[in-house]
């Protein structure tokens, strides 16, 4: 209920899903990372709805080879757009200053090597995987940019690629050899006057397919709309081809 994140001097709620016969298993299992554990298993503590991760898996994992533990982060309330944010930004006439940096060094420095400690994992980056919506989306695809070697595959929901154009550079820059992969969702009904979801990540898509080694899914809603309705049913999609491939 209040991890310690060092390099952001606060605390977090830390939510973990075991599949349902872990505790009878020897067996170790990957392990999926999500922004906003707020909303990901608990209709109490999800504002807009939760995403129903817990239902979902209990269901898919009565298969066997297809179970995984989920780690929920919850989101830092007033700090979550500087937390989920790779690089500062203006909105309105707000000034969101980028604590992005940090808070993927506290997954990886902090709490994967805990995780790893106490739970039965796969700790090899090709069983290690990221994922998260709107502006969690925006850093998990930012945490696989600085952590190659740690995360082997995101889940990219609705991201905010509309806050910094150097998203995209940096996703150009990235030169990794080896097999990622990127599962990408985005909505028609997503779109603003100033936002629009499905250019952004058709323009991504486009950035990393040019990388020869890596894998990637483009999932494209036209009535898709920015909410967690729409990323429950996808996620169900987006962990089918997760666990398959």
């Amino acid at each position: 209920t209040a991890f310690n994140m060092p390099q952001l001097n606060r605390k977090r709620r830390i939510w973990i899903y075991l599949p349902k016969n872990y505790a009878a298993s020897s067996k170790s299992y990957p392990v999926l990372y999500m922004q906003d554990g707020q909303n990901l298993f608990n209709e109490q503590t999800a504002a807009f709805g939760e995403w129903g991760v817990d239902e979902c898996l209990d269901t898919l994992q009565k298969q066997p080879g297809k179970e995984c533990i989920v780690v929920g982060i919850d989101n830092g309330g007033d700090k979550r757009m500087n937390e989920y944010a790779p690089y500062s930004f203006t909105m309105g006439n707000q000034n969101i200053v980028a604590e992005g940096k940090q808070y993927v060094d506290f997954l990886v420095q902090t709490l994967k090597p805990y995780i790893d400690a106490k739970f039965k994992t796969m700790k090899g980056k090709e069983y290690t995987y990221i994922a998260g919506s709107s502006m969690g989306g925006l850093i998990s695809l930012y945490a696989v940019l600085q952590y190659p070697q740690v995360f082997g595959a995101a889940g990219i929901f609705s991201p905010s690629l509309w806050t910094s154009n150097q998203v995209f550079i940096d996703a150009d820059k990235f030169n990794a050899t080896d097999m990622h992969r990127f599962y990408l969702y985005g909505g028609g009904k997503e779109n603003s006057a100033t936002i629009n979801m499905v250019n952004d990540v058709n323009k991504l898509e486009a950035i990393l397919k040019k990388k020869a080694a890596y894998q990637i899914r483009t999932s494209i809603a036209p009535l898709g709309e920015h909410n967690e309705q729409n990323w429950r049913r996808e996620f169900a999609l987006f962990y089918k081809w997760l666990i398959t491939n």
